[in-house]
């Protein structure tokens, strides 16, 4: 199989892309890097486009290595034939090569190698053979009985014969398939409650699942999250759910791939043989393929939402410039709070007991107010968890009562507690208990969220549904994939990242970053990017890897705090000299340097400097603005002063809301009341909208309608339409 050909045709590109994207992996190239700085090499592939290669790449490989695994077992045996090696060859799906390697594959005695065993393979070939025999079959039965290979009478002889023809079928790649094809054409997918479940007094947990107590959809279009949803509640043994199909339907098809004849003198054998082999043998494994496959692509589907969501979360744009106090609400064990300076550096934290059972309100409002005032606080961030909005009135009020010139938001603290317990944490904070910890993450997620939300597990950041139950091992790396691109999109301060930051620069890994931060302490800030190459470690290709990624603000040199990669810096400097500038006018002069390319022409002046168009074009875009930070460009979070209730909102009221969560059914939004109100798929457009993605993400700020309010089950409904 030519691997470039087959993955160039399945993404609609030139072979010749993907053999380069393939070299460039192969000498240690990461997806950000060629993304960004190989652009003349590869016509310009995206990050996506890079990982479909990688994906596909090293599925492609798993598959030729299976071809010559199960070829080389064929032939030992001496069954393999120019036609069975050119169908393997030919295959293109593990699951293919499969199911042409099932009779050959070793396996345990079953009912048909015992009829082999007992002489019964010619009998077979006798009724495959002669559809038109029209004598006495129990004298050719007869002829098989045998004392010795445990042939006693005629009815085992055709039994045996039965079983040996029914794992043939079975057997048959060509058969397999055409049940495949059926069931995932033809099949419905039926779930009802488990009656041998034992009723759960967790009321919240059954209404979950009533839904799928009496529900059914094909399996053509059957929506993700409803198999995700039926696969959790037979996990949880809430449901039972089965493939409902036309069954003389499938046994037709069977018959009619396996059997060049429609009349036999065997026929009632045959069909007889052609059940037994279905649901026996074929339809127990298809069954689980189905269903595999079907949780597969819900899997996928699940993820890539995840992903999308996590993407926009590590993406949000930083509060900077603020003092801001942090706090970690809680009932019984009280609500920690902490000050963080402009810098991210802890300054001070307490806990305060404002909510029952303590109930000391004036207490915690003392606390917070002292806190606020002494060091000057203007930001103030809550976590969403237990507690949240009894502390945002309680903030509010305080706020109104003292008229206090600062907000406050709410922030989503997912995987805070898994930060404060750590090692991370513990080398940050080795004074502070773990649980002081968490209130400290929470105030510098709004600082910079990207920053502090590399240190936690991207698992734990819950902004997806079905993560625990979807493939973890496919969760964690494409959520990984989702933290390295943000964090090279975004670029890295060398001289104030923290080692878990560092660690996802393209190019470095954990002992690198460690190394980094050692080096800072030992000698001091980075000056130059040149200068990495001093620290242990750091060779030549992990430094080409890295060095556009990383910036040093107010360094020797201006280009140093650019995504201008060092290898770009002579071009740039020609490319200064032809304006009658130097790197040092590059923050005033930047649209000076594009007006003069695009009068002299993009082609002519690429090739006068020395590099290609892509290149020269990133090239203008840094100089145009020197340390720009793309997150910037997103619109900030809602900041409040004042919180609503449910019991505030009317049918009609029209609010500015800030998307919390983005799912197949439509979105969660924050509107500053207690619990987050659902923007239906149906609500988000004067049209139809097929998934949410395409026109929410995780950040938004939007303008929504009130629908629906219903108090008792605490729901709130909501529109965009206008």
């Amino acid at each position: 199989m030519n691997i470039p050909l087959v993955i160039a045709k399945e993404l609609s590109i030139a072979e010749k892309q993907v053999v380069t994207v393939i070299n460039l992996f192969t000498e240690g190239a990461t997806v950000p890097f060629i993304a960004r700085y190989r652009k003349e090499h590869t016509g310009g592939l995206d990050e996506d486009f890079l990982r479909n290669i990688e994906d596909r790449l090293s599925y492609l490989t798993i598959l030729e290595e299976r071809k010559t695994t199960v070829l080389k077992s064929i032939e030992e045996q001496g069954k393999l034939t120019d036609e069975l090696r050119d169908k393997i060859n030919a295959a293109t799906k593990l699951q293919e090569v499969e199911d042409l390697y099932l009779p050959y594959k070793p396996k345990r005695k079953t009912r048909g190698t015992i009829a082999k065993a007992k002489g019964l393979e010619p009998l077979v070939l006798f009724i495959l053979q002669n559809p038109n025999f029209s004598e006495d079959f129990e004298e050719i039965l007869a002829q098989y009985i045998n004392a010795e290979l445990g042939v006693e009478t005629i009815a085992e002889a055709l039994q045996g014969a039965k079983d040996i023809i029914a794992e043939m079928i079975s057997e048959t790649a060509e058969v397999r398939q055409e049940v495949r094809e059926f069931m995932q054409d033809e099949a419905t997918i039926v779930s009802s409650k488990n009656e041998n479940k034992k009723e759960d007094p967790n009321l919240k947990k059954k209404d979950v699942y009533d839904v799928y107590h009496n529900f059914s959809a094909p399996l053509n279009k059957i929506k993700e999250y409803q198999i995700l949803a039926i696969n959790r509640g037979e996990s949880d043994g809430y449901l039972k759910a089965i493939l409902s199909f036309d069954k003389p339907g499938v046994l037709n098809r069977i018959f009619d791939k396996y059997f060049e004849y429609d009349e036999s003198f065997f026929l009632d054998i045959l069909e007889e043989v052609v059940d037994d082999s279905f649901m026996r043998l074929i339809f127990p494994s298809i069954e689980r393929e189905v269903r595999n496959l079907l949780t597969e692509e819900a899997d996928l589907h699940a993820i890539e939402i995840f992903a999308a969501n996590l993407r926009q979360l590590l993406l949000q744009p930083p509060i900077s410039n603020r003092m801001i106090l942090g706090i970690d609400p809680g009932f019984y064990s009280g609500s920690k709070i902490a000050v963080i300076d402009t810098t991210g550096k802890y300054v001070e934290g307490a806990t305060m007991y404002p909510h029952p059972p303590q109930n000391k309100t004036a207490e915690a409002k003392r606390i917070l107010l002292d806190m606020i005032e002494r060091h000057k606080v203007n930001l103030i961030a809550i976590g969403n968890g237990t507690a949240s909005r009894e502390t945002e009135q309680l903030v509010a009020d305080l706020i109104k009562e003292n008229k206090l010139k600062c907000h406050y938001l709410i922030v989503n603290e997912a995987g805070a507690s898994v930060y404060s317990a750590s090692a991370v944490a513990k080398d940050e904070f080795p004074d502070l208990e773990a649980s002081q910890r968490g209130n400290i993450s929470i105030a510098r997620r709004v600082l910079d969220p990207l920053a502090e939300l590399v240190k936690i597990d991207p698992k734990s950041i819950g902004v997806g549904l079905y993560q625990h139950d979807v493939d973890q091992k496919l969760l964690s790396k494409k959520l990984d994939d989702v933290v390295v691109s943000c964090v090279n999109y975004v670029g890295v301060d060398v001289n104030t990242a923290s080692a878990s930051l560092l660690n996802y620069v393209s190019g470095l890994n954990k002992r690198i970053a460690n190394n980094v931060i050692k080096y800072r302490e030992r000698i001091g800030k980075f000056k130059n990017r040149q200068e990495l190459m001093d620290v242990t470690g750091m060779g030549e290709k992990a430094f080409e890897q890295c060095a556009g990624f990383l910036r040093i603000p107010n360094g020797e040199n201006p280009l140093d705090n650019t995504s201008i990669h060092p290898e770009s810096y002579e071009a740039t400097t020609k490319l200064l000299k032809l304006c009658d500038l130097s790197t040092t006018h590059i923050n005033e002069k930047g649209n000076l340097v594009d007006l003069f390319v695009k009068t002299k022409g993009v082609e002519k002046v690429a090739k006068e400097i020395g590099v290609g168009e892509p290149t020269l074009v990133d090239i203008l875009d840094n100089l145009k603005k020197p340390g720009r930070d793309p997150r910037e460009e997103m619109p900030l979070p809602i900041l409040r002063s004042d919180v609503l209730k449910i019991e505030d909102l009317q049918d009609g009221m029209k609010l500015k809301g800030t998307v919390r969560n983005v799912v197949d059914f439509g979105a969660f939004v924050d509107i500053g009341v207690k619990q987050d109100a659902l923007l239906h798929i149906s609500q988000i457009a004067n049209k139809f909208v097929k998934n949410p993605l395409e026109l929410l993400k995780v950040g938004d700020i939007i303008d929504v309608t009130v629908i629906g309010i219903d108090v008792p089950k605490q729901r709130i409904s909501l529109s965009m339409i206008k």
